[in-house]
């Protein structure tokens, strides 16, 4: 498609991420009737290729516009234009105008963000989507006993104003966490260094505010959590995307003064950080002055081998933020996770946090949290889920391995809740079987989407609130799939 054309020097311009200029450039030219209702945009490839961009983001911006309507997909027809700009009726473009208000630097930033909506498609009946816990193995029982509990003692008033002015959240609960760490992961922290927040996101943001100024590079691994792109691009920080290979992030000497790594089990892939690397990545923070943030999101769950230590128990000069949380280890919708702050981010986190919540919120969920902890029940709880998730690993890995052995090639690993996967054909392919997998009522979170640039095709496969039964059932229908896709395609 020589003849298509998008500004798209424009929008890179005024957008730190290609994602975001591409979508704002392709959803003004709908919006706007330059590209008309019914016209065929290239495909991933093509526009890909015009602009020098990796399928995957092409592929996350049609996906995006597509949940709002500007486009749709089509077997056979490709992805078209699906707005129709002469069907909004007068007033409401009228009204449109007359409430556009002009945003600050960082508003137009954010406003530049993907906003995640839920799925309104039919739900797949095996779904081995990330980011899920077991919820049928949760010990409801003795959690609902320790909300209770709370819920009777939070009517003395006393207790309440405890926690009224408590910016870094309930310090039983902090101390129940330092005693955690250091029991289970080694890490030696004063319950003030701790800060509780609204799972780990909230504190990958509040990070990125207080320490990336507008145009400065920030070091992100590559592929690695969306979540930390987005921060950093509503705070303008330019994101430096480092190498990963099977030993996790690869050091550079980075004009930078922050890395954002997962080293105990790099997302998504599952690699672990090496030792040596361990030593340069410190070492060149402590040179450069700079802030390294550990996201240890899910590394609780061994399936085999010893734990690994995390960078915070090697950390000497206080260069490290340690970041946990517990939706990976509760539910996936209890939103409390924690981190443990160097001593001259406590003050100015503590601000931020109390910015945004002059009063924290979650008390009952963070004080029933705490008596939990205290109790056994949460380590208890760690042990029994740990097994669960152990069988589970072996099943989807063996099935994985077993059936599908043509078409992906799994990450070796050891813990999580997740296998990674790289795709072996081609990345036409890939999307083919994606969306036959879907019309047989199978999918998982797209591994491609994961790269802030030059993607390949790859999948990630949770399987922690799946059954055994669903993983068999899942990879069975997705070998149905391939049949009939491969078949089809001689």
């Amino acid at each position: 498609m020589a003849d298509f054309h998008l500004p798209l020097n424009l929008y890179m311009e005024r957008y730190p991420h290609k994602y975001t200029a591409l979508y704002h450039a392709l959803k003004d030219r709908i919006a706007s009737g330059r590209l008309e209702y019914g016209s065929r945009l290239p495909s991933t490839r093509e526009l890909g290729g015009l602009y020098k961009l990796s399928r995957g983001i092409v592929s996350q911006v049609y996906e995006m516009l597509a949940s709002e309507g500007y486009v749709a997909s089509e077997v056979g027809r490709g992805t078209y234009v699906a707005f129709r700009r002469d069907r909004l009726p007068a007033q409401e473009k009228q009204a449109a105008g007359d409430a556009a208000c002009e945003l600050s630097a960082w508003g137009r930033r954010v406003a530049g963000l993907p906003l995640r909506k839920p799925d309104e498609g039919p739900r797949p009946t095996v779904d081995f989507a990330v980011g899920y816990s077991d919820r049928a193995s949760f010990p409801a029982e003795a959690w609902n006993r320790a909300l209770y509990a709370q819920v009777r003692g939070m009517t003395d008033s006393s207790a309440i104003e405890v926690d009224k002015f408590a910016a870094l959240g309930h310090m039983p609960l902090r101390e129940a966490i330092c005693r955690h760490l250091r029991r289970a992961r080694g890490v030696e922290a004063d319950p003030s260094s701790v800060a509780i927040v609204n799972g780990s996101m909230q504190a990958i943001a509040l990070i990125a505010q207080l320490l990336v100024e507008p145009g400065q590079p920030v070091v992100v691994e590559n592929p690695g959590y969306p979540g930390t792109l987005s921060a950093i691009a509503a705070a303008g920080g330019l994101p430096v995307a480092a190498a990963v290979d099977g030993q996790g992030i690869v050091p550079e000497q980075w004009d930078a003064k922050l890395v954002f790594v997962t080293p105990a089990r790099q997302f998504p892939t599952g690699a672990v950080l090496s030792l040596d690397r361990r030593q340069r990545l410190l070492a060149w923070a402590y040179e450069r002055g700079a802030i390294v943030v550990e996201d240890d999101y899910d590394s609780e769950f061994r399936h085999r081998g010893r734990p690994i230590e995390p960078l915070k128990v090697l950390d000497r000069h206080d260069r490290v933020v340690y970041i946990g949380t517990f939706t990976r280890t509760m539910m996936h919708h209890f939103r409390i996770g924690y981190a443990v702050l160097p001593d001259a981010l406590r003050e100015p986190f503590a601000r931020a946090r109390q910015l945004f919540e002059p009063h924290p919120t979650s008390i009952l969920e963070q004080r029933a949290l705490a008596s939990f902890m205290n109790g056994g029940d949460y380590e208890r709880h760690l042990r029994r889920m740990g097994r669960v998730y152990s069988r589970k690993f072996e099943r989807m890995r063996g099935r994985l391995v077993g059936e599908l052995p043509e078409l992906f090639d799994p990450v070796p690993t050891d813990a999580g809740l997740h296998i990674f996967a790289r795709w072996k054909r081609s990345a036409g392919q890939y999307e083919a079987f994606r969306r036959e997998c879907r019309a047989y009522g199978v999918s998982w979170s797209d591994g491609t989407a994961y790269y802030a640039e030059n993607g390949t095709a790859s999948a990630c496969f949770g399987f922690a609130h799946v059954s055994e039964r669903e993983i068999d059932e899942g990879i069975a229908r997705m070998k149905q799939a391939a049949d009939r896709v491969f078949a089809d395609q001689g």
